[in-house]
């Protein structure tokens, strides 16, 4: 059985992880919001699924073409500089944006390049921000961070869009006139982070050097098995791209109906994580890892077979919180099993694993429904996450001898 933590060993006490978190937190409910209002706008003004198309294309190609660019730079300079600038600039592109639409001038062209620059900011901020938490926090205690992380993050993805929606009801303007706020108050923490140690002097650029983190992750089979199993999960389960079909077509919920569809994985997520942040896996994380993974499957086949909105509310809760058992597992032993020399390379390919199987993901469930109806698309999806992970106690069998995430 776990054992609690005792609460006099909270890492919000911890030097440095507040301000942490709340730079975190702050940047993801702008982020957000500005996502929100600004697909509202383009929708608005074009009335185009394409367009629209376009925001998340135009989101995934920065990080995409980033990848070991950005991986290089965490590694090279002081990550929390890094992410004081990335926020800067976020927090001055949502200023123009606030600008530009109460001047009248903004235009679809306008806010795809606005999404552009974002894109292209969050795709060093994010492995930057992650590669940094290391150096916050004793080993001992990365567990518990990154699930309690986690669990922040998870409510400021509940929240952000409601708040981009609810400001951009009262005006179009303060959507991006906040969230230029809180990217502000966001950079304000970022600077103010304790270290808990000073890192090591960075290695000098060289090809080899560049793609190091996709050669550290390939040499690491607990890490490469751990990455690649939810790379797959996520591409072959990812029903909840289909929740307007569901919501619409099986369930005759009507857009109610679809809000709560959507928020019942976010809210599992959370809590989870608040569960995880409060009683971290001591013993066999490798198998429960797999064992969450093949829930996750399950509660996806159950999604798709259900026609009772209330039981596919449950199903979602159920894949929200099997999925953040991955999440804390795959990101705490990325972080403890990485050199901090290496960790921006190894974030950055991270994370490119997790945005390519969110998108592609995406587009397989919506090829597949296309092809054989949302309820078989759900089921080939279940079974598939299934399937992968029995493959993968045998491609992978040092996953099942994990023991801890201690450090």
């Amino acid at each position: 059985m776990d054992i609690p933590v005792d609460k006099r060993e909270s890492v919000l006490r911890h030097p440095g992880y507040l301000n942490f978190a709340a730079s975190r937190v702050f940047s993801s409910l702008s982020f957000q919001a500005v996502a929100i209002a600004m697909g509202w706008m383009i929708y608005e003004q074009t009335h185009s699924a394409f367009a629209l198309a376009l925001v998340g294309l135009c989101q995934f190609l920065p990080m995409a073409m980033l990848t070991f660019v950005v991986g290089h730079v965490a590694d090279r300079f002081d990550r929390r500089r890094i992410g004081l600038a990335c926020q800067l600039i976020e927090a001055i592109t949502s200023l123009v944006l606030a600008i530009a639409t109460w001047q009248q001038w903004l235009s679809p062209v306008g806010m795809l390049v606005a999404v552009t620059i974002m894109g292209a900011v969050v795709a060093f901020e994010r492995p930057t921000m992650a590669a940094l938490l290391p150096s916050i926090v004793p080993a001992s205690m990365l567990q518990r961070a990154v699930a309690t992380s986690t669990s922040m993050m998870q409510t400021a993805l509940i929240i952000g869009p409601s708040l981009g929606g609810l400001l951009y009801g009262v005006s179009p303007i303060a959507p991006f006139a906040i969230s230029a706020v809180l990217f502000a108050v966001a950079s304000f923490n970022v600077i103010s982070i304790r270290m808990e140690w000073t890192p090591s002097k960075r290695e000098p650029v060289t090809v080899s050097s560049v793609f190091a983190g996709v050669s550290f992750i390939r040499s690491r089979p607990v890490m490469l098995g751990t990455i690649s199993l939810d790379l797959f999960a996520v591409l072959l389960g990812g029903a909840t791209a289909l929740l307007p079909m569901f919501a619409s077509d099986i369930l005759h919920a009507g857009p109610w109906g679809l809000g709560m569809l959507r928020a019942a994985p976010a809210i599992g997520a959370l809590a989870m994580s608040i569960v995880l942040a409060r009683r971290p896996l001591t013993s066999d994380v490798g198998r429960k890892m797999l064992l969450a993974v093949g829930v996750f499957g399950v509660a996806t086949i159950v999604f798709a077979l259900s026609t009772n909105v209330a039981l596919s509310v449950v199903a979602l809760f159920v894949v929200g919180a099997s999925d953040t058992v991955s999440v804390v597992v795959r990101s705490s032993l990325v972080q403890l099993l990485t050199p901090d020399e290496m960790r921006g390379r190894v974030n950055a390919v991270n994370s490119l694993f997790i945005g390519t199987s969110n998108q592609l993901g995406e587009f397989e469930s919506g090829m597949l429904a296309g092809m054989l109806g949302p309820v078989a698309a759900g089921i080939v999806g279940g079974v598939g996450t299934i399937a992968v992970v029995l493959m993968w106690t045998r491609f992978f069998p040092d996953l099942l001898k994990v023991k801890t995430l201690q450090g």
